[in-house]
């Protein structure tokens, strides 16, 4: 087993904003695993706020190289174990081992991911699209530019209600806010009547991860159920939320990839909550990743891949929110380099 690594600087369509960030360029980081004809593809993005760089996630990935490259492993759930001690300060180099090699089992498995994992594709939720913070006009050119049946509202500005109300007047699609912390109980409690009368489905993290007084007053008064983001990032905080949240939204990097998401998923939906992941602005590799779990998501935002302009990689595409899978096997995410 060989151990790669292909660095990647993605150019945003749009300026992305959210309330505590602002960028036009994502870095993200590929992590390849090469058995003779096999490969498996994973990713994780450089992320300042959780102090992630390109630099320490190979670092870190450098530190458990004699354990991949050793092969002393049967599956993907093996390798997140012999590796966990070493990466467990570095969650987003985990997730993309753990997604190389979820890709690499499935592909030895002669398996698409998700069949490799037990499941099928029925019923499985359509993807929202998500319209960052920026002027209420280019908010609805950006709705304008791509028609979808679900977006995400990025809000926490002085002037949430009415960019709501303006988006409403453009379209009949579904909307869900995501406040990334920006408001304070009695905000969102005086909101979400009038975000529901404007077709808002949940509100995503509404309060700082840190406000559990606030989100016991909002869990119990909100006319809109609210979802967990900042507050769930690894598994013991899915047993935190509950009584505090109605979901909770899951993002690979931050849980270390799929082999813990999975359990996280299992743990909400053992305390009645709805499940959810999420993605960072990434390429195709790692929205694959997130398509093969789909058949355990009530929810699922998954648009990194359409939010930059030179993905490297080709994988799941999407039909007016819906996810159309390649016929590959494993995740079905192939660099475009090596098309050639």
């Amino acid at each position: 087993m060989k151990l790669l690594y292909h660095t990647f600087d993605l150019h945003l369509k749009h300026t992305f904003t959210i309330a505590h960030d602002s960028r036009d360029i994502q870095q993200t980081l590929v992590v390849q695993l090469v058995e003779e004809d096999l490969s498996g593809l994973g990713e994780a993005t450089a992320n300042p706020y959780y102090g992630i760089t390109i630099d320490n996630m190979i670092a870190a990935l450098e530190s458990v190289r004699d354990i991949v490259e050793k092969g002393d492993y049967q599956s993907a759930e093996e390798l997140w174990r012999l590796a966990h001690a070493a990466l467990s300060s570095n969650p987003f180099a985990q997730c993309a081992l753990d997604e190389a090699a979820h890709d690499y089992f499935a592909k030895k498995n002669n398996k698409k991911l998700h069949q490799n994992w037990g499941l099928t594709l029925q019923n499985i939720p359509l993807t929202n699209f998500t319209i960052g913070i920026d002027t209420v006009e280019k908010m609805v050119l950006k709705m304008k530019e791509l028609p979808w049946p679900i977006y995400k509202i990025k809000l926490g500005t002085a002037d949430d209600l009415r960019i709501v109300q303006e988006l409403r007047k453009n379209t009949e699609a579904i909307f869900r806010v995501d406040a990334n912390c920006a408001w304070s109980a009695e905000q969102t409690i005086s909101l979400a009547p009038k975000l529901k009368e404007l077709g808002v489905e949940f509100i995503e993290q509404p309060l700082p991860a840190d406000d559990l007084e606030g989100m016991k007053r909002v869990f119990a008064e909100s006319a809109l159920p609210v979802i967990a983001d900042e507050s769930c990032i690894v598994e013991s905080d899915v047993k935190n939320c509950h009584g505090l949240f109605h979901g909770v939204n899951i993002k690979l990097t931050k849980c270390g990839g799929p082999t813990a998401a999975k359990r996280m998923i299992s743990e909400a939906k053992s305390l009645g909550m709805k499940t959810m992941v999420g993605c960072m602005t990434e390429t195709s590799v790692g929205i694959s990743s997130i398509a093969h779990l789909l058949p355990l998501l009530d929810y699922v935002d998954m648009d990194g891949s359409l939010l930059i302009k030179n993905d490297p990689a080709e994988g799941v595409n999407f039909d007016f929110g819906k996810v159309i899978f390649p016929e590959r096997n494993g995740s079905g995410a192939i660099l475009k380099s090596s098309l050639h």
